[in-house]
């Protein structure tokens, strides 16, 4: 896969449109052309102490971040037909379904890709499968792991490599 986008969420409690910030990095022809970072007010606006304790995020920091239709409306031209790809994607596509979901939004139905699968076959014998593990397989050393935009950008990387 040389063209396509990877994505990450993080969420504020467990409700899965409660999306609090999201990564997104954009891979043309194997190489990273751009990216994105926003953090977005989350719906419903709290946050539960485990979630914060993973991110480090708190509402003091969101109170004030636009919503996710403002979000999404810079995003939406930024990934128009390429396919999303994420580390497992069950989370967050079910992310970005629940937020559409919560705003009323028409899903455009994107097409998703998930590197932790993928990294199941291509790494048949890892200690585990998770982000930071696979992208060091991959050569990538992920420094700010829960962070949404570094998250994707691991994400991207092992993407460009299993994928």
């Amino acid at each position: 896969m040389k063209d396509f986008a990877a994505i990450d969420f993080e969420t504020a409690n467990s409700q899965r449109s409660s999306v609090c910030s999201v990564g997104i990095v954009i891979v043309r022809n194997g190489e990273i052309t751009d990216t994105f970072y926003s953090l977005i007010q989350p719906e419903p606006n709290y946050y539960t102490y485990w979630c914060t304790q993973v991110h480090g995020l708190t509402r003091l920091q969101t109170d004030n971040a636009p919503v996710f239709p403002y979000v999404w409306a810079q995003v939406a031209p930024m990934i128009e037909g390429l396919p999303l790809v994420a580390h497992n994607k069950s989370f967050d596509e079910s992310c970005l379904k629940a937020v559409f979901r919560c705003y009323r939004m028409d899903y455009p139905d994107y097409e998703f890709h998930c590197t932790c699968i993928a990294s199941r076959r291509a790494f048949p014998r890892a200690a585990n499968h998770q982000l930071h593990t696979i992208a060091s397989l991959c050569g990538f050393q992920l420094k700010n792991h829960h962070h949404a935009l570094a998250d994707a950008e691991a994400c991207a990387w092992i993407a460009r490599e299993i994928l």
